[in-house]
């Protein structure tokens, strides 16, 4: 067996692909169906960020701990790039490429794909919506985006994403939310069900109004419903003013005070001439008093 064989067996299948990947860069050249689907070391010195990453929160705490982590064990999933020219676009896990760049690592493993630019813009952005500790306002700055850039309709985005249709709707429209508000929601002052609530209220000024106090006063989100629900439905609608009784009705009023010896006696009257007679009491010696007046 000759020397060159010898150290092509003892570099291993992970280097000899890596060294392959260097020459490889569409889907049409020779080489590519081996590269494509395995995992390859590569220099973190040659990967590219997307520019285009939706995600824009990388707490601090939690990259360190991720880090230490990457230090002791290694990166144990892989992030996804792009090859581009003798680089690498980073389609998904920029998380662990920030983290393992932090631990001091040179190389990284990566699955390495074949896509053009709106394959991949398309990949990270439903990489990051599958994410569950993406924030709702990046969700929806993902949803907005793919619908920009893709020019795809809300309907055929529930199908690529696997969400129905009216989440995406519900997502979406948290952007129509003053920025003050879309902030407070990603830095989980306030929930997502508070800020669709707010939504209702189409002045920005009114918002931030309702925000300050739920933050302030820390209500719930059936709280913040009603209190806007009294915003928008002020109580002057509710006060209207009492019809005046006619004389006639005054008199039965006065009549039935008289004979129940209470003065908690209402009577309610329409103009067709329908109304209702209210007797009001407040325990239950009252009622069986007037109750005594009805049976004798």
């Amino acid at each position: 067996m000759s020397g060159d064989k010898k150290r092509a067996m003892g570099r291993g299948l992970s280097a000899i692909l890596s060294e392959n990947s260097k020459k490889v860069n569409s889907a049409e050249e020779k080489g590519a169906e081996e590269l494509v689907g395995n995992i390859v070391e590569i220099s973190l010195e040659d990967i590219i960020t997307n520019p285009n990453q939706p995600r824009s929160n990388f707490e601090e705490k939690a990259l360190k701990e991720l880090s230490i982590s990457i230090q002791q064990l290694g990166l144990i999933q892989p992030i996804t790039v792009r090859k581009n020219g003798s680089k690498y676009d980073l389609i998904s896990g920029e998380r662990r490429y920030r983290a393992s760049k932090m631990a001091g690592l040179k190389k990284l493993p990566a699955f390495i794909r074949l896509a053009n630019d709106q394959e991949l813009l398309e990949m990270a952005l439903v990489e990051n919506i599958q994410r569950r500790d993406l924030d709702p306002i990046e969700v929806a700055l993902s949803f907005e985006k793919l619908i920009e850039e893709i020019q795809i309709t809300q309907e055929d985005l529930s199908h690529r994403v696997g969400k129905d249709r009216s989440t995406i709707t519900n997502y979406l429209r948290l952007l129509k939310l003053s920025p003050i508000i879309q902030t407070g929601i990603r830095d989980n002052i306030i929930s997502m069900g508070h800020g669709r609530a707010l939504i209702s209220l189409e002045d920005h000024e009114q918002q931030i109004f309702v925000y300050e106090k739920v933050v302030k006063e820390q209500l719930s989100v059936r709280q913040t419903e009603a209190l806007i629900r009294t915003i928008k439905n002020p109580k002057e609608k509710k006060d209207k003013k009492v019809k005046e009784l006619s004389n006639s009705l005054k008199k039965g009023l006065k009549t039935f005070e008289d004979f129940f010896e209470t003065d908690k006696v209402e009577i309610k009257a329409s103009d067709k001439g329908k109304g209702k007679i209210i007797i009001n009491f407040n325990s239950e010696e009252e009622f069986q008093r007037i109750q005594k007046f009805l049976e004798n």
